[in-house]
């Protein structure tokens, strides 16, 4: 079932709820034990008890069915198709599939051994650099961003709701059931404080140097802004700062690229990001939010403007994360001017280069990775 050279079937399998829980599927640690259990007495080269058995195990309701059979179709691609409900004619489908070796020919649906190879090939996908993608390589981690779920960290707010289930007792509605009753003792009513998703703001470096990086980076925003599009806002950051949120508020990824094309101004350009983080802090929407800034640090303003600008930011947030593209590379260090005066702000500094440095980004943001101190070391 596995590939010689790449990973074997159970971190193929495992990998497969990886791709399940970012897509909003709750396929936890016990789920996924109980479908390679269940994998156990099945033939795991056969599509068709790959796909039942993951359905029945890892899918908590009918509401995870449509993101199981996408996240299925995507991880396997074209080597495992999901079994039609209805009756139909089969019929043969050629569809291609990226190729991180830059080998050949496309795949063929229910070709004989072609689910080991493709689900190594999107394996390596996940950690390969955006920018020495090809453009095919580019297009099929495209297309696994929109699967992102781009959960959110919870807050309670102010507000309390009705609980039938515990909670502090509502004294409000409590002498109004009295009341309703003549003055006789009623059930003691109870609530609860409401949750809400943390707000999260994310600047996109859109300079020149960060070129290879900034489309995958607003497909990213994209997935954030669908997931919770009343408690995400995004701006572009080049020569100036620019609101870009409303045109990712379309549901199709493309259309809002050509939205956001279309309001930038100032693609490949320099950046300022000094007089960007102080544009920032004139709106009332990074208090007390999760910041994002991802961008390499490339200044061409004063270093200080901007270590005195993150340092209002840091204080004003209630975390800043920065992601930089480069830090993916184990030989990086932050030796620029503008990413050594940020650092000693910065709550998390995170890699931005690959699809798994996006999905660990979102899992941080789900509040399911711990905290890691910013700094010059980092």
């Amino acid at each position: 079932m596995a590939d010689p050279g790449g990973p074997g079937p159970v971190a193929v399998l495992t990998g497969f709820a990886r791709a399940l829980r970012a897509a909003g599927v709750p396929a936890d640690h016990h789920r996924t034990q109980s479908f390679l259990a269940a994998l156990g007495h099945l033939d795991a080269a056969d599509g068709r008890d790959v796909y039942w058995a993951g359905r029945l195990t890892l899918c908590a309701g009918p509401d995870d069915l449509p993101r199981y059979d996408r996240c299925f179709a995507a991880y396997f691609s074209a080597a495992f198709a999901a079994p039609r409900r209805t009756r139909e004619t089969a019929v043969s489908v050629t569809r291609p599939v990226a190729a991180p070796y830059g080998a050949g020919e496309p795949e063929t649906a229910g070709e004989p051994g072609a689910f080991p190879a493709t689900a190594s090939e999107i394996e390596v996908l996940r950690h390969r650099d955006v920018a020495r993608m090809s453009e095919a390589e580019r297009r099929e981690v495209h297309r696994l961003l929109a699967l992102l779920h781009g959960a959110r960290q919870r807050r309670r707010s102010r507000r309390y709701h009705p609980s039938a289930h515990g909670g502090a007792p509502d004294a409000r509605r409590t002498v109004r059931e009295m009341l309703r009753h003549g003055g006789e003792p009623a059930r003691l009513r109870r609530r609860v404080r409401r949750e809400r998703p943390l707000r999260v703001v994310m600047v996109v470096d859109v300079s020149g140097s960060m070129a290879a990086y900034a489309d995958t980076l607003l497909r990213f925003a994209h997935a954030l802004v669908r997931a919770e599009p009343r408690a995400t806002e995004v701006f572009s950051a080049g020569t100036r700062l620019t609101r870009i949120t409303p045109a990712l508020r379309h549901r199709d990824p493309g259309f809002a690229m050509d939205e956001c094309s279309a309001v930038i101004p100032d693609w490949s350009g320099g950046t300022r990001l000094g007089e960007e983080v102080r544009a920032l802090l004139r709106l009332p929407d990074p208090r007390g939010a999760i910041v994002v800034i991802a961008s390499d640090g490339w200044e061409r303003g004063p270093a200080d403007l901007l270590a005195a600008q993150m340092a209002r930011l840091s204080r004003l947030a209630r975390r800043v994360v920065w992601v930089n593209p480069h830090k993916g590379d184990p030989a990086y260090r932050p030796l620029t001017s503008g990413i050594r005066a940020a650092l000693p702000y910065v709550t998390d500094f995170v890699a931005g280069h690959s699809l798994a440095a996006y999905e660990d980004l979102a899992a941080l943001l789900a509040g399911d990775r711990p905290v890691r101190k910013g700094g010059a070391d980092a």
